[in-house]
């Protein structure tokens, strides 16, 4: 995941995860969805909560289509060990969030 202009942070838990998401600055959150303690999906609806049109990739082998319109327009399933796919999901993230920061500009 890591690439040029992308900084990772990466958690044992969702709860670690949830304190640095609470504490910074992300553009997109990559979980998968079996964590210990709290669910990755959980972790991605309460960071959700706040603004609904931030970006979550589920890095998962379950199939979540019919319930992601429920949790948000940027949410989006990468099966896992598709790392191809994942590359191209998070550089189409980086280029949408280019693209916002120039036009506010």
């Amino acid at each position: 995941m890591e690439g040029e202009g992308r900084r990772v942070v990466a958690c044992a838990d969702a709860e670690t995860a949830w304190g640095h998401l609470q504490g910074g600055e992300f553009d997109v959150l990559v979980t998968d969805v079996n964590l210990p303690g709290l669910s990755g999906t959980e972790l991605a609806r309460r960071w959700l909560k706040d603004d609904a049109a931030r970006n979550v990739i589920l890095y998962s082998g379950f199939d979540f289509r019919s319930n992601l319109t429920s949790m948000g327009s940027n949410v989006r399933v990468v099966p896992k060990e598709d790392f191809e796919q994942l590359d191209q999901v998070l550089a189409k993230i980086g280029e949408q969030l280019q693209h916002r920061v120039a036009s506010k500009g």
